[in-house]
């Protein structure tokens, strides 16, 4: 049996796979909130003495960047430890992926109708690849192509400098900076960031917020009700906010896009992206992702798909312990 999981700021998603004629088959799986656990060795504890079942290798995808075995998860106060899971499983060793590497493991696993296409690209794309995902963080991935087949490898793109292109998003710059001082990309771009775009805008003049939308924002996830209400054309100001959201995601995928070389495709994967498919659809994605002035050209040539499957990390975590294994 492999155990793998996919463990998220909010979420840790874990389950048992069997594997059969090399493929992988789910078995049991489960999910926890993550914070209502001291740490992903109480969940792992949990979950494993729930199914009692013989662990072969096991691999967790977890959102913060891992070095020599070892994770400070970004939007958790988790020290998560590879040897130390390994010790618990008794397994000789544990493997430990960011997050993102583990979506990247996972694309070959998915199927056609896993994808929802925005760009088609060219018909002999072929390269390295990139993912992007927004959730409730920002995480950015790459996969090589070494000639004859696809090398996850991870990042920490979401981390780096936001970058405005524009008069407003200038503005949102310097709003942000008053707050965090260093404005990163997940400032901007995952659920707290479409909120930080919607306070902008709000506090600076360009909405109102009405006493029904505050209302339900103090009942509700923020970001959740903003997203709602923009897409059910409730809010102007929330229309707004997503608005400038979307145009932020396409700006940075495509910046991801030319920094990696990504001519084989972007996978745009991530909690957020199915729950405003409607909006990613439309143009206002795709403008902004291609209008890199002389590169224009060469970004409207890369595919460019979502990722609807939201366990692709889940299982690209276990595909990697597969591949550790044979």
């Amino acid at each position: 049996m492999i155990l793998a999981g996919d463990i998220g700021a909010t979420n840790s998603r874990l389950a048992f796979f069997s594997k059969h004629a090399g493929r992988l088959e789910p078995f049991v799986e489960e999910s926890y909130p993550s914070r209502d656990h001291a740490n992903l060795e109480a969940i792992v504890k949990k979950f494993v003495s729930a199914h009692d079942l013989p662990i072969d290798v096991a691999c967790f995808g977890v959102a913060g960047p891992v070095r020599h075995g070892r994770s400070d998860t970004t939007n958790l106060p988790w020290d998560v430890d590879a040897r130390e899971l390994a010790r618990a499983l008794r397994l000789q060793s544990v493997g430990l992926l960011n997050d993102l590497e583990a979506h990247a493991y996972g694309i070959a696993m998915l199927a056609p109708d896993d994808f929802v296409t925005l760009n088609q690209g060219a018909a002999d794309a072929s390269g390295n690849a990139a993912v992007i995902a927004a959730g409730t963080g920002l995480g950015e991935a790459g996969l090589y192509w070494d000639g004859q087949q696809h090398l996850p490898f991870a990042g920490e793109g979401g981390h780096s400098s936001f970058a405005p292109s524009d008069p407003l998003q200038i503005e949102l710059l310097r709003f942000l900076c008053h707050e965090f001082g260093h404005v990163s990309w997940e400032r901007v771009l995952s659920g707290p960031g479409l909120h930080n775009i919607y306070r902008f805008l709000r506090d600076t003049g360009h909405g109102e917020e009405p006493d029904w939308l505050t209302h339900e924002m103090q009942q509700d996830d923020p970001s959740a009700v903003i997203s709602e209400a923009a897409l059910a054309g409730t809010s102007t100001l929330c229309r707004q906010a997503l608005d400038l959201f979307v145009v932020l995601y396409g700006a940075e995928a495509g910046n991801l896009a030319l920094k990696l070389m990504a001519t084989a495709g972007v996978y745009i994967g991530g909690g957020i992206a199915p729950k405003i498919i409607r909006k990613l659809t439309d143009s206002t994605f795709m403008a902004a992702f291609v209008a890199k002035g002389r590169l224009k050209p060469l970004l409207q040539q890369i595919p460019v798909r979502i990722i609807m499957n939201d366990k692709v990390a889940l299982q690209g975590a276990a595909r990697f312990a597969m591949l550790q294994e044979s």
